[in-house]
């Protein structure tokens, strides 16, 4: 069931070859939180795979948005007049948050630390990141609600805030796919940081602070929203374009063409496309209906994208025009606008999510498979195949 091949050899070759490198040039991350991660990583005990680290700071953002999903299916929970989500919720939101945050920023320092560092580990903590990146606002937006008047969110703005947020991440990835060098983005530590403080001030003050303006006419909700778009198209989206222009400039891109770097683009650009128009055009209102399941399925099929723009950039290996998944995709979303699903486009939908999430996880088990075998480990234990 989960043997299926996913990798070639031509990328197998080049992940043989691969070399980290890594740019980090964030205040927060180097001069504050790299000096804590440093202290921390040395109470790991070294028996544990790096992996495994990766992993469950993966399962505790789950476990919390799931427990976010328990108290606020339809994020209207924190609208006036509704019960709002118990206040312990938020605290163990805010110590699941910086859990997880502590446990990927230490994974690598970890993997370093007991000389197992490998290309799987980094794929592995890549791939995990391009899920999460989508979980985190969609646990973030039960704060707020559809369902709170102007302090609130519109179900467009959440499905427009996680577009925003995810074409930030995939800029990073693309930026390395065509550079060699991963420029590790300001707006991860900053994030990190903001979220947990959010949570915590929201189990303090509760939801209802949130109701009125933070700041003259402004609510919170505002001001968030134009710190996220603020730091995504004037800070994240000029520097890769600066970056991409400078190793141009010094003769060290690593493709020969416009066509070619633009290449791993493509396929998000048609995701988010064919997305929008289904949210924008749904006979049956689609986004408003079922709006945690279309952020997730938005989430999850961006990742499955993602990933494997970073096994093509891993392994210094061509990007792939179409994903596969464009194809059904576009069969259901002209389906769908079209009027010719009828009162079955939310049965297909349900089912279309539950196929999407299903294929990004036999494809991620798959590829762990494939590379610990390719590499002679296993994936969440130090021990080496063959027992030695």
């Amino acid at each position: 069931m989960f043997n299926h091949r996913y990798i070639t050899p031509d990328q197998l070759a080049g992940f043989d070859n691969y070399k980290y490198s890594a740019v980090d040039t964030n205040p927060l991350s180097v001069y504050v939180m790299q000096h804590l991660w440093n202290k921390v990583v040395k109470v790991v005990p070294l028996w544990i795979a790096p992996n495994l680290l990766t992993l469950s700071g993966f399962l505790i953002i789950l476990v919390n948005y799931f427990l976010l999903c328990f108290f606020d299916w339809n994020y209207t929970a924190s609208g006036v007049g509704h019960e709002h989500i118990p206040n312990w919720v938020w605290i163990s939101a805010a110590v699941g948050n910086f859990l997880a945050y502590a446990l990927d920023s230490i994974d690598g320092k970890h993997a370093r630390r007991t000389q197992s560092s490998s290309p799987l580990g980094e794929l592995f903590d890549h791939g995990l990141d391009s899920w999460a990146a989508s979980v985190f606002p969609l646990s973030l937006f039960s704060i707020f609600g559809c369902d709170s008047g102007e302090a609130g969110l519109s179900t467009r703005t959440m499905y427009s805030v996680s577009c925003i947020v995810l074409f930030t991440f995939m800029l990073s990835h693309w930026e390395k796919y065509n550079t060699g060098v991963l420029f590790l983005p300001w707006a991860y530590d900053i994030s990190q940081v903001s979220l947990t403080l959010v949570y915590i001030l929201t189990a303090i003050v509760g939801v209802d602070a949130y109701h009125k303006p933070l700041f003259l006419n402004f609510y919170m909700t505002e001001i968030l929203i134009a710190l996220l778009t603020g730091c995504s198209l004037l800070i994240a989206f000029p520097q890769t374009l600066y970056n991409i222009y400078k190793a141009h400039q010094q003769k060290a891109l690593l493709k020969t063409s416009l066509y070619e770097g633009l290449l791993p683009l493509i396929s998000p650009t048609l995701l988010f496309t064919l997305l929008s128009v289904w949210v924008a055009f749904s006979p049956c209102g689609i986004l408003s209906k079922q709006p945690r399941l279309v952020l997730w399925m938005v989430g999850v099929a961006f990742s499955n994208v993602t990933c494997r723009v970073i096994i093509c950039q891993m392994s210094n290996t061509r990007s792939e025009l179409f994903h596969w998944l464009l194809l059904p995709l576009l069969l259901l979303v002209g389906a769908s606008v079209s009027g010719l699903l009828g009162i079955m486009e939310e049965i297909a939908f349900l089912v279309f999510t539950l196929f999407v999430t299903a294929a990004h996880v036999h494809y991620g088990v798959c590829v762990g498979r494939q590379l610990s075998q390719h590499f002679n480990i296993y994936a969440f234990s130090l021990k080496k195949r063959g027992g030695n």
